[in-house]
C-alpha cells in the first residue's frame, strides 16, 4: 500500500509538500523532539487520514474510520518489512552482499502512557496528544492539526512588487499562521534542485516575515523560498516550504498609479470610506490576435501576459487601501488565484458573479474590519427584465420594438448588487453595485434599457432588504457624458428627445421618456477627460455614482497625468496593467 501511496504523492505539486524529509527526519531526531504524526478524522466522514515521515518518505494512509487500531498498525510494520525485503534485493542485483532477513518492527500507539488496545476504532484510538511508535522513532500525533490544504508561490516574481502566496488552511486561521521569507544567495539555475532547510546561510538568507513578501533590486536574480506554518491561535501544524519556479525579475520602473498612492497612505478614517471603480481588462481579452495587433499593437507583447498584469494590479490595489473595491473584466481564475489569495492579505474579503455565457464577470471586495456582508442580490439584467414583475412596464415598452427586444435579451450583462453592514455601527448599511454595462459604440439604447433595469432592482433590493441605506454604484458603463444613460443616471430622467434611443439606427429606434428610481444621483470623481485611453479612443465611461443626500465626496485620487498615461503611447503599457483608468474617492457616509 505504501508504494502505491508513495508515487501518488509523487504526482502531487511539489510545492505542496515539505521538501527535504529526511533532513527534517534527521534534524528532529538530533534535537530530541519528536516527529509529527497528523491525522484528519472528521464525524460524519466514513475516511481518517493518517500521515507521518518515516525514514525520509512521506506516508500518506487512507482508513475505514470504523477499523480496528491493530489493523493499521500491522499495515505499517508489514510496509516496513516490505520496504526492507525491496533494499534487499537491490543490493543483490548489484552484486553486493545483503543484510540479515528483514525484522519484525515494533509499531505501538499510546495514550496518556497507556497503550491503546488494538480492538479500539480508529476514530476513538488517535487521539490529539497521543504517541506513536514506529521502531525507535516516536510520532507525536496531532489530531485535525491546523493544515495547508493550498500553498502556492506565483509564478512571476517582480521587483517592488508584492508576493502573495495562495494559502488556504483547514483547521486553522490564515491570521495566525507564521511566515519566513528567505532568497537565495548563489542563484541556482537546476529547476529540479530542493531547497536547503532554514539556517543553512551559505544557500539562503532571511528577508521577511510578514505574509505577503515584496522583493528588492537586490532580490533580482535570486529564487525565494517560504517557510509557513498554519496555526491556529497558539495551536502549530506541520510547516510547509514554498520555493519559487523562477528568480525575481526586474520591475518596470515608475508606474502611472504609483504617484496616486501618495494620498492614500492611510485607510479612510470613519465615518469615511475608500471606494475604487476599476475595468482591470480580462485576460481573455487582452490574449486575442484583435487586440494584439488592432487594439493595443503599441503595447509590448510581454506587458499584455496575465502574470506580468496581475503584477501591476495587485500592488496598485494594495497601495490604495480602499474600503471597497468594484472591478470589472474579472477573470474566474483571476479571482481564485490571484485577486482573492492577494487581497485577503491586505484585510478584505471578495464576492465573484460570472457573466453568464463568458469566462469573465464582476468582483466586489470589501474591508472586513469594517463592514460584513449581509446578502447578495445580482441579476443578469436580461433575464431580471423579463422575469421579475416589477420590470413589467419597462418590458412592455421594449416589446414595441421587438428588434431591439431581442439584441437587449441576448446580452449577459450583469449586476452585482451587495448590502454591507457597518461593524462600527451595525444599524448602518450600504448597498453597493457593480456593472459593466455593453460595449457596442452604437449600443446607447441597449445601455438605456439595461441602466433602467438595474436602477428598479436597485431600488427594491433597498426597500426590502435595507430601508434607507445608501447606494455606492460603480462600474464601467461604457457611457460618455453626453449619454442617455449618464442623464439618467444623473437628471434621473431621460428624454424621448435623446439621440440614444435611436444610437443603432430607426429599425432599433424605441424613443419614450425613461424616469429613473432614484432621485439624481452624482458622480463621485466628477467626469474626468477619459477614464479609457486606447490607440483608437479616450473618453471617460467608469463613474462611481453617490445619493448626495447620504454621502459626501471627501476626497478624490487624481488620476495619473496625461503625460504618465501617454509615456508609453496609450494604455495598456509596461508602466499600467488595463486600458482603463481605477476611479478612487474617499466618501464621507454620514453617521
Amino acid at each position: 500500500m505504501f508504494n502505491h501511496l508513495s508515487a501518488a504523492l509523487a504526482l502531487l505539486p511539489r510545492r505542496l509538500l515539505s521538501s527535504s524529509p529526511r533532513t527534517l527526519t534527521s534534524a528532529c531526531r538530533r534535537l530530541g523532539r519528536m516527529e509529527l504524526a497528523v491525522v484528519r478524522c472528521l464525524p460524519g466522514e466514513p475516511k481518517l487520514t493518517i500521515s507521518f515521515c518515516l525514514d525520509g518518505s512521506q506516508k500518506h494512509m487512507l482508513r475505514d474510520q470504523g477499523e480496528t487500531l491493530g489493523k493499521v498498525l500491522a499495515r505499517i510494520s508489514n510496509g516496513i518489512i516490505k520496504g526492507q525485503g525491496k533494499a534487499k534485493k537491490s543490493k543483490k542485483n548489484k552484486g553486493q552482499q545483503p543484510s540479515e532477513a528483514p525484522e519484525h518492527t515494533l509499531v505501538k500507539l499510546y495514550y496518556g502512557g497507556d497503550e491503546v488496545p488494538d480492538t479500539a476504532l480508529n476514530s476513538e484510538a488517535w487521539q490529539d496528544g497521543a504517541v506513536l511508535q514506529v521502531g525507535d522513532v516516536k510520532y507525536s500525533v496531532q489530531r485535525n492539526a491546523p493544515t495547508f490544504t493550498t500553498a502556492e508561490l506565483p509564478v512571476s516574481l517582480l521587483a517592488g512588487f508584492p508576493v502573495c502566496p495562495k494559502l488556504e488552511v483547514e483547521f486553522g486561521n490564515l491570521q495566525d499562521c507564521e511566515f519566513t521569507w528567505y532568497k537565495e544567495n548563489v542563484p541556482n539555475t537546476s529547476p529540479d534542485a530542493d531547497g536547503a532547510a532554514p539556517g543553512q546561510a551559505s544557500d539562503w538568507t532571511e528577508v521577511g516575515s510578514e505574509r505577503v513578501h515584496v522583493p528588492s533590486n537586490q532580490d533580482i536574480g535570486c529564487r525565494l523560498k517560504l517557510r509557513c506554518t498554519p496555526k491556529d491561535g497558539t495551536r502549530s501544524g506541520p510547516a510547509k516550504e514554498l520555493v519559487s519556479v523562477g528568480a525575481v525579475e526586474a520591475g518596470p520602473g515608475v508606474c502611472t498609479f504609483d504617484n496616486r498612492h501618495a494620498y492614500t497612505v492611510r485607510e479612510a478614517e470613519w465615518p469615511a470610506m475608500r471606494v475604487v471603480s476599476y475595468n482591470i481588462l480580462a485576460d481573455v481579452y487582452a490574449q486575442t490576435e484583435l487586440s494584439k495587433t488592432v487594439l493595443y499593437p503599441y503595447c509590448a507583447p510581454y506587458a499584455l501576459q496575465l502574470d506580468y498584469r496581475q503584477n501591476l494590479i495587485k500592488k496598485e490595489l494594495a497601495g490604495y487601501n480602499a474600503d471597497i473595491i468594484c472591478l470589472q473584466e474579472v477573470d474566474k481564475g483571476v479571482f481564485t488565484d490571484s485577486l482573492t489569495p492577494a487581497l485577503d492579505a491586505f484585510g478584505l474579503d471578495g464576492v465573484f458573479r460570472i457573466k453568464e455565457k463568458q469566462h469573465e464577470g464582476l468582483a466586489t471586495f470589501y474591508r472586513r474590519s469594517k463592514f460584513k456582508l449581509l446578502s447578495r442580490h445580482d441579476i443578469m439584467l436580461s433575464e431580471a427584465l423579463t422575469s421579475d414583475p416589477i420590470h413589467s412596464e419597462l418590458l412592455e415598452r421594449l416589446s414595441t420594438n421587438s428588434t431591439l427586444k431581442d439584441k437587449i435579451l441576448q446580452r449577459s450583462t450583469t449586476l452585482q448588487v451587495t448590502v454591507l453592514e457597518d461593524l462600527n455601527k451595525p444599524d448602518r448599511k450600504v448597498c453597493v453595485a457593480n456593472t459593466h454595462l455593453y460595449w457596442h459604440p452604437k449600443g446607447g439604447n441597449v445601455r438605456l434599457f439595461q441602466m433602467g433595469t438595474a436602477l428598479q432592482h436597485l431600488s427594491h433590493v433597498i426597500s426590502k432588504v435595507a430601508p434607507g441605506a445608501p447606494l455606492v454604484f460603480c462600474g464601467d458603463f461604457n457611457s460618455t457624458p453626453n449619454s442617455g444613460v449618464f442623464q439618467l443616471v444623473s437628471e434621473a430622467a431621460v428624454p424621448q428627445q435623446h439621440p440614444d434611443w435611436s444610437s443603432s439606427g430607426p429599425e432599433e429606434s424605441c424613443s419614450m421618456e425613461l424616469l429613473s428610481t432614484f432621485p439624481s444621483l452624482l458622480s463621485a470623481c466628477n467626469q474626468p477627460a477619459y477614464t479609457n485611453y486606447v490607440g483608437g479612443f479616450h473618453g471617460c465611461l467608469d463613474y462611481i455614482f453617490i445619493q448626495p443626500e447620504n454621502m459626501q465626496v471627501e476626497q478624490v485620487i487624481p488620476l495619473p497625468s496625461h503625460q504618465e498615461v501617454t509615456t508609453y503611447e496609450a494604455l495598456p503599457s509596461v508602466a499600467h496593467p488595463s486600458d482603463h483608468i481605477a476611479l478612487v474617492c474617499d466618501l464621507r457616509w454620514n453617521p
